[in-house]
């Protein structure tokens, strides 16, 4: 069975999770520059199977799009034109930055391990995808 990958997508870096391949447990994958998305997309894609793809969508508390809406758009445009039969999903990112420092504090990370910004990324795509699996089952 395919996967399912979840892009936390930002103006600095990008966020990854992927599902197994029964598409029950979402892991942290990477953290990359935003700028090497697409060329590390591709080649991610030409080694593994991948049904869907979740791209964040960032709201404000008001159910409004946020300041970085546009730069995500652009990241989308982008994706559907170099993956032009990837199935993409929009999904609600709100609170998933803090979740995903929260969860950091719970497993007794460190001071300076929680500044990893990287990680908090991965962290927050696989709460994403979690989040996803979750609501699917139900």
């Amino acid at each position: 069975m395919p996967r399912i990958l979840a892009i936390d997508y930002g103006i600095k870096r990008t966020g990854l999770a992927v599902t197994d391949e029964l598409q029950i447990i979402a892991s942290g994958l990477t953290t990359i520059p935003s700028d090497t998305a697409i060329t590390f997309l591709k080649d991610y894609f030409a080694k593994e199977s991948v049904a869907k793809v979740l791209i964040g969508e960032p709201k404000q508390m008001n159910g409004q799009p946020s300041e970085s809406t546009p730069v995500i758009e652009k990241f989308v445009a982008d994706f559907s034109q170099a993956f032009p039969l990837m199935k993409v999903e929009r999904v609600d990112e709100r609170f998933t930055s803090k979740m995903a420092f929260q969860t950091m504090i719970d497993s007794g990370l460190s001071k300076k391990q929680r500044q990893n910004k990287g990680l908090v990324d991965e962290i927050a795509a696989t709460i994403l995808l979690q989040d996803y699996l979750t609501r699917k089952m139900i």
